[in-house]
């Protein structure tokens, strides 16, 4: 009432702010400097030992250990985001993009509680950060819930959710979705003093802390290869505990100036790694093989599964890539089959159970004809 009364008084950090001007049109560009890396997957202890091995090779010694070496976050599976402060007030947000480039969304993300519109003392002139929005599982099956009520198609995924959520050009909508966030990174400053005085990932994590960040509790260091693969353990086994879905975690070389040493690789820094945890698994019956003919004339052959859960996605449909696949793997509609995501996201046919058949089970022959226009193949 005080702000309607005498606008001159509204300030960017009013809660009043939080939700916030007319649905735009459409999103303006925002570019990134430095751009937002992704990171390379390891889906194996193997796989993080030649992680390892590679980042060791490249800058020409050994790793030497100490009891924070390695800094092992949550591989929270939300939607990526930078933010910019101006003396310390909220001035800009924007989603990851292409990296180099993403979409302004502030208006949506000033509704986001656990993202600050004003910093705590202590901040420099100008604080660009990096973190995650996501949406917990508790709020996503309200959501879910709600979709029901109105008698609307179900959400597959919190991720799916949390980044339609961050893209709507409505602000209100957002707002009433509750999402979360946690950051991680930061990225820049001004003066350059304030963010090169840390001289590990794990201060910054501190220093977001104190300036009124959500960071995550559950992240920790450690302090060799056997430590991260026991952290990783750890973790998997309590996941199901946590408050918002996972798919792993992220080992980052804490030494900030070596870590700049090591340099990006393609489009992901070679001193990080997302180190995932094995693809969720569930049985489900093959009821169907389509074809699903793509932007160049190929045919692929894709199984129709009854519908299963796995890891929160509902399964309906998974490639069979091609006929060698299919011969490989020995199956026939009808067959009981065991399901995963490959790296927690793609569904694929992991196994035939053939004990479980019938005798009704029919085998698959690619078609002669086109499904579309009926042209010989």
């Amino acid at each position: 009432d005080l702000e309607t009364q005498y606008p001159d008084l509204t300030t960017p950090d009013s809660p009043t702010q939080r939700v916030a001007g007319k649905p735009l049109e459409e999103f303006k560009k925002m570019p990134h400097m430095p751009p937002m890396l992704s990171l390379n997957d390891s889906f194996s202890e193997n796989d993080v030992s030649a992680w390892l091995e590679r980042l060791e090779n490249y800058l020409g010694r050994k790793i030497s250990y100490n009891e924070r070496t390695f800094f092992c976050e949550l591989k929270i599976d939300g939607l990526a985001i930078e933010l910019v402060y101006e003396d310390g007030v909220l001035v800009r947000g924007g989603t990851r993009g292409d990296g180099s480039v993403g979409e302004d969304v502030t208006q949506n993300l000033r509704t986001v509680e656990a993202i600050p519109l004003r910093l705590s003392d202590g901040y420099p002139r100008k604080l660009i950060v990096r973190g995650e929005v996501f949406l917990s599982k508790k709020e996503f099956d309200r959501i879910n819930k709600e979709q029901e009520k109105k008698g609307e198609k179900i959400y597959a995924n919190p991720r799916n959710v949390a980044a339609g959520s961050v893209r709507q050009l409505d602000p209100r909508v957002i707002a009433g979705r509750k999402l979360d966030s946690f950051q991680y990174d930061i990225v820049s400053s001004e003066p350059a003093s304030y963010a090169e005085q840390f001289k590990t990932h794990e201060e910054e994590h501190e220093a977001l802390k104190k300036l009124g960040f959500k960071v995550n509790p559950d992240n920790s260091h450690a302090r060799d290869l056997g430590a991260v693969l026991d952290f990783h353990k750890k973790i998997n086994e309590h996941r199901e505990k946590l408050a918002y879905e996972i798919d792993g975690i992220v080992v980052i070389l804490n030494d900030n100036k070596t870590y700049e040493d090591a340099g990006v690789i393609g489009k992901a820094p070679r001193a990080a790694t997302a180190y995932k945890f094995s693809p969720r698994e569930a049985t489900t019956t093959v009821e169907d093989i389509s074809i699903g003919v793509g932007r160049t004339g190929v045919l692929t052959p894709v199984a129709v599964l009854k519908a299963v859960n796995v890891g929160g996605v509902t399964i309906t449909h998974a490639t069979l890539h091609n006929m060698d696949e299919i011969n490989r793997l020995g199956v026939k509609i009808g067959d009981t089959v065991i399901v995963s995501r490959a790296g927690d996201v793609i569904p694929q046919v992991n196994k035939i159970l053939k004990n479980l058949r019938t005798g009704k089970e029919k085998t698959f022959h690619m078609p002669a004809k086109c499904p579309v226009d009926g042209s010989r193949i």
